[in-house]
């Protein structure tokens, strides 16, 4: 069976293994969407190459994995401006929730926003990504806290997979705190969750991972449980928001229940982080919402190192506390803030996001037989993915499935 693209002349970031695994004159090749064939330039098989339907010759680019947004809220409407200019002049979080913004304000107007809005506000954003070489990202629910409006948000996000040349992981965040106006207890919101919005998504084909709010100021341990009893019932993967404010012993509870990953991790104890060690938790880090939020804390990078817990990094795009669609300024924000390598940070963005998203065994390196999704890159060195601050001509295209994207203008 032929080849149907190659390209040569190329520089390849395998990370497939510890470091880059860097192949500095290399060839790559697909069949069918998938990686049919890498190594060196001087390895390739002369019959194979001589019949390739399309020859890319790449102009000694750099070529990664194509990169995985792990976590993202990119469905929502309005903007947290003012929370923004309120935090800068000295407001608390119960000040800003006082004056009618914080998650709240967000949530009712996305409620008020109709599908058609919500699309038109949120492809310009995924636009963004692409153009810093996205090729999958994670777009979760969370701002509707209802039924209507969540199973809307988790359509929007589908369609987004349908518009554009993008992978698309949808996860249900009905948890993502209490709705405004409700009348009830968190428990019974809880029940309502449980027993309505959380089955209805999944029953109509919206959910791929259940996330989770679980923070002191969100919901407890036997409330998340009981949400996540029901995903995994239901066949769907977990992972929690978790441990951002304060330590709620989340990152232990999410590696106890199997969940895939634990995010944010500011106030994580030593024996959560031991947790997911044991069971392969990844430990995903969203520098965006730490600098947004001045936050002093910082997610324990050393024992994540010492004790082997995969480090994936993301975007968390959202109005109140990462208003960013740019991976590149996050991987500058891990190393500046985290103290993270590049190497890790990149990492961070694909094998380790890989799996964040459970898809390591066909996204996150170049290796033969997973997806053809490749981003290039104009750099010398892959510290520069890192390094610039200035992102947006670093990125010289994406590939997709084997097919080389167009970019959309992108509006930031």
């Amino acid at each position: 069976m032929g080849w149907d693209a190659l390209w040569t002349n190329v520089k390849l970031a395998t990370m497939a293994e510890a470091g880059y695994g860097a192949i500095r004159d290399g060839a790559i090749a697909v069949a069918d969407g998938r990686i049919a064939w890498i190594g060196q330039r001087g390895d390739l098989p002369a019959p194979l190459a001589r019949t390739v339907r399309v020859l890319h010759d790449a102009g000694g680019l750099w070529l990664t994995p194509g990169l995985i947004d792990s976590h993202t809220h990119i469905v929502f409407a309005g903007n947290r401006a003012m929370d923004f200019e309120m935090r800068l002049n000295g407001a608390d979080r119960a000040a800003i929730y006082a004056a009618g913004g914080g998650i709240p304000s967000t949530v009712l107007k996305t409620r008020a926003a109709s599908f058609e809005t919500l699309l038109a506000e949120a492809l310009p954003r995924i636009d963004s990504l692409q153009a810093e070489g996205v090729t999958t990202v994670e777009i979760k629910s969370g701002y509707g806290l209802d039924m209507e409006t969540e199973l809307r948000q988790l359509r929007v996000a589908r369609r987004i997979g349908e518009t554009r040349p993008l992978s698309v992981v949808t996860s249900f965040l009905g948890t993502h705190g209490m709705p405004p106006g409700w009348a009830g207890t968190q428990d019974s919101y809880i029940d309502f969750v449980c027993a309505e919005s959380l089955p209805e998504a999944v029953r109509q084909g919206l959910v791929d991972i259940v996330d989770g709010g679980l923070e002191k100021l969100a919901f407890d341990h036997a409330q998340m449980r009981r949400v996540w009893d029901v995903a995994q019932r239901l066949g769907k993967p977990i992972k929690a928001h978790t441990d951002q404010y304060s330590d709620a012993g989340g990152g232990k509870v999410v590696a106890e229940v199997g969940g895939l990953s634990a995010d944010h991790l500011e106030c994580v104890s030593r024996p959560s982080v031991d947790a997911m060690a044991r069971a392969g938790t990844v430990a995903t880090v969203l520098p965006g919402a730490n600098y947004t939020l001045r936050d002093e804390n910082k997610p324990p990078i050393g024992w994540f190192r010492e004790l082997g817990v995969p480090m994936a990094l993301s975007t968390n795009c959202n109005p109140g506390s990462s208003p960013t669609a740019s991976p590149l300024l996050m991987m500058n924000m891990a190393c500046t803030l985290f103290m993270m390598t590049p190497e890790e940070a990149l990492a961070g963005f694909t094998r380790n996001a890989a799996r964040a998203l459970g898809l390591q065994d066909s996204h996150g390196t170049l290796e033969v037989g997973k997806a053809a999704d490749f981003a290039l890159w104009r750099v010398g060195d892959l510290a520069e993915l890192s390094y610039w601050l200035q992102t947006g001509r670093l990125c010289a295209g994406i590939v997709k499935g084997g097919r080389s994207v167009p970019f959309q203008p992108a509006i930031r």
